[in-house]
């Protein structure tokens, strides 16, 4: 007890000390173009460099000693008893929750905790499990004494991080110490009671530990992400964010909508009618006529005026430009191969936003816990190889998995969206998928992406997908030389599908193996590829900018997008069946949301490609959310190799690869007539290209159609006939131009 109370009179003595000294005062914030969301929730990091040592340190402490503790104990106990563990300590909880509500004067609060208490302490067995929830729908509410400070508007003070706890601040130390005062475990005396209550710790503990592994590795900085999710979730639970009604009443909005939805989703697009000049009679000229016409103004330019990149290779363009007019009338439209029947779409954002809802049995099942040495599950089963690609570079990480039956099985090559690493959670669905149809599966990052970029050549920008391609196939082939020395293997077949960019450097890769192929793949499967990388781009920049439409409570809705996004994920966890119409977010947050993973993923990139060269890294991160995709391009992808943006627009597109797409019949492409990184018109000009090689469903957006069964029949069908030129067959339901 007195080691108890000595332990919290330093607390108060440390804040006190912080406040004292004017630490508490906030740095200035420079101007930026895109949020600095730790700044917004947490102010100017005043110890950063005391921090980031720490954090490093706290890093260590946990590979080497703590994550090997709770490895131990999730392999003793199954996940089931561990989670009844957890509930029973939840239990013992409760009076630090009680004070916490009672301080708030959230009296609601306080009784339902009363309620659950008295509930799972008796009927619960202790805790154990949870009949208040599950027969009596009483809710729980996460309340600590942290948020008891900051409803007493006590300052929070300058964010530390300090041993073992990591990153928290004066007042979250306080309450910290308090619950830990409140909470009746604490004064256990017996020897065998503290070893009960060091295994509730260590129990509690644990789950912690995925989150951690994903921290580290899926983010360039850890250190900087870390304090963006515990910025915004200490601010959720301030606001009571965290709470089930905010979930409830955004689902209860959403699908009263329809009324005031902005967009007539039931309207084909249009395609815009562009007549190209002088060539009106088209219709009545062969395609010879045509060619020779199309040359003739591409060619033309004043006399002694060099021709750029773009105007030369469009010469060819030019034909296609003809050929599209003449086949086309005024009130020509782009239709769909595919209807999506009962999509209930939103908006293309949002509609975006549904491959969250992909998901395929068995990906994570196990009676085991993720961290668990048992665990089995299909996730845990993909292991980790590296190959290197330049020396004196760091090696470059891909995941795979083998068909145990054979060693002769077809091999796929998985290539995610941009800016996704190896531990892309749709690569796990799709290698899934694949395996079940009797694959081997080989899982890369994305070429536009900050582990790929560091294990490249020195000097190497991603971007520029030709030469992206070329590095691609040299990780390719490393890795699959790799996996047949190692474990024997003569793979049968081999296939590419990608995703988005994935998609996009799918192609490009295709293009290249076109007239020699090395890699003895017989068939490339894109989705949702963007038609002009640089458009799509500029697309992505629109996106993000948008957040200072509301900038005035860009916190709490920051915040509560947030919320919900967590709340969706936990309900799908706990509950199978668990399956919603329509996403619980307005087309204001589906914006948030996308523009700040995907600002995320070039904050990572740009950061690997300057942190050797820019030490001070707040200026390194000014600089960062002052950069958009666009400025990305123009600053390291033009450089020396093109003249002006239009034609690294050019190069950067599939019309740079149209020679490949109409004359291969190795490929299929599926995409959607409402991708909002691709225009109709781009999307009339690949179907041009590709003819019956390309697919359009009406509904999802950009990949958001990946999680419907009509979808998913069809790729399957492609699989299987990926051995065959057969042209694919097509749904009852399809619908041709």
């Amino acid at each position: 007890m007195q080691g108890r109370i000595l332990f919290v009179n330093l607390i108060l003595f440390f804040v006190c000390g912080i406040y004292n000294t004017g630490f508490a005062s906030e740095l200035p914030k420079g101007d930026c173009r895109y949020p600095d969301y730790v700044y917004e929730y947490l102010g100017g990091d005043k110890f950063e460099k005391f921090n980031r040592k720490m954090f490093n340190f706290n890093s260590g402490l946990n590979k080497y000693a703590i994550r090997p503790i709770h490895t131990l104990w999730a392999s003793i106990m199954p996940k089931y008893g561990m989670d009844r563990i957890k509930g029973v300590a939840l239990n013992i909880e409760y009076p630090a929750r009680l004070v916490s509500s009672l301080i708030q004067k959230d009296f609601e609060a306080s009784k339902n905790e009363t309620l659950r208490f008295l509930t799972n302490t008796t009927i619960g067995l202790g805790g154990m499990y949870d009949p208040a929830k599950s027969l009596f729908k009483i809710m729980p509410s996460d309340e600590t004494m942290d948020q008891a400070f900051a409803k007493c508007k006590v300052k929070s003070g300058p964010y530390i991080v300090v041993p073992v706890l990591s990153g928290t601040n004066p007042r979250g130390l306080l309450g910290r110490g308090l619950d830990a005062a409140l909470n009746p475990s604490c004064y256990i005396a017996t020897p065998v009671l503290a070893m009960v209550k060091a295994g509730l710790l260590v129990n509690k503990t644990s789950y912690m530990q995925p989150f951690i592994k994903m921290v580290e590795s899926n983010f360039a900085d850890p250190y900087d992400i870390s304090r963006k999710f515990y910025g915004v979730e200490s601010y959720i639970k301030q606001k009571n964010y965290d709470r089930k009604d905010v979930l409830d009443t955004a689902i209860e909005v959403m699908n009263n909508q329809e009324a005031v939805d902005k967009f007539d989703f039931d309207k084909e697009p249009e395609l815009v009618n562009e007549d190209v000049e002088n060539h009106s009679d088209s219709r009545n000229l062969s395609e010879n006529d045509l060619s020779e016409k199309a040359v003739s103004v591409a060619s033309e330019t004043p006399e002694g005026e060099k021709l750029s990149i773009t105007d030369i290779v469009n010469a060819g363009d030019k034909i296609d430009e003809v050929v599209l007019n003449s086949y086309k009338d005024e009130k020509s439209q782009l239709m769909a191969d595919e209807i999506l029947f009962d999509y209930n779409p939103q908006n293309p954002v949002t509609d975006s936003m549904r491959t969250a809802l992909f998901e395929l049995p068995g990906v994570d099942e196990s009676i085991w816990a993720e961290i668990s040495i048992w665990n089995r599950s299909f996730a845990n089963r993909i292991k980790i190889a590296s190959v290197n690609i330049e020396e004196g570079r760091d090696n470059y990480n891909f995941r795979y998995i083998l068909q145990k039956k054979t060693k002769k099985s077809p091999l796929v090559f998985i290539f995610p969206s941009v800016g996704e690493g190896i531990m892309s959670s749709h690569s796990v669905l799709l290698a899934k998928f694949f395996y079940d149809m009797g694959y081997s599966a080989v899982i890369l990052g994305s070429s536009f992406q900050w582990e790929f970029a560091k294990s490249m050549p020195k000097g190497y920008y991603p971007g520029i997908p030709s030469v992206d391609a070329d590095y691609l196939k040299i990780v390719l082939h490393k890795a699959v030389e790799l996996l047949q020395d190692k474990y024997e293997y003569t793979f049968s077949d081999r296939v590419v599908i990608g995703t988005s960019l994935g998609g996009l450097m799918a192609l490009f890769l295709a293009n290249k193996e076109f007239q020699n192929n090395t890699l003895n793949i017989s068939k490339y499967i894109s989705i949702c590829p963007p038609v002009e990388l640089i458009y799509a781009m500029k697309e992505f920049d629109k996106i993000a900018d948008d957040w200072n439409e509301n900038p005035d409570n860009l916190k709490d809705r920051v915040a509560i997008t947030a919320s919900k996004i967590i709340q969706l994920a936990n309900k799908q966890d706990s509950d199978k069946d668990f399956k919603i119409d329509k996403l619980p977010f307005t087309e204001y947050e589906a914006k948030l949301i996308t523009g700040f993973i995907m600002h995320q993923k070039l904050s990572d990139l740009v950061y690997t490609l300057e942190k050797d060269n820019i030490t001070d890294k707040k200026e390194l991160y000014l600089q960062i959310n002052n950069m958009s995709f666009e400025d990305y391009a123009k600053r390291y992808l033009l450089k020396d190799n093109f003249s002006d943006l239009a034609d690294l627009e050019y190069i950067t597109s599939l019309h740079s690869i149209s020679d490949y797409l109409k004359n291969a019949d190795n490929y299929i492409i599926f995409h959607s007539v409402n991708d909002y990184l691709t225009s109709s018109q781009q999307l009339k000009k690949l179907k041009l290209y590709t003819g019956k090689k390309s697919l359009y469903l009406d509904n999802g957006a950009h990949l958001g159609f990946m999680y419907r069964e009509e979808f998913l029949s069809l790729l399957k069908s492609e699989i299987s006939r990926s051995n065959s030129n057969e042209p694919l067959r097509l749904s009852e339901n399809l619908i041709r131009q």
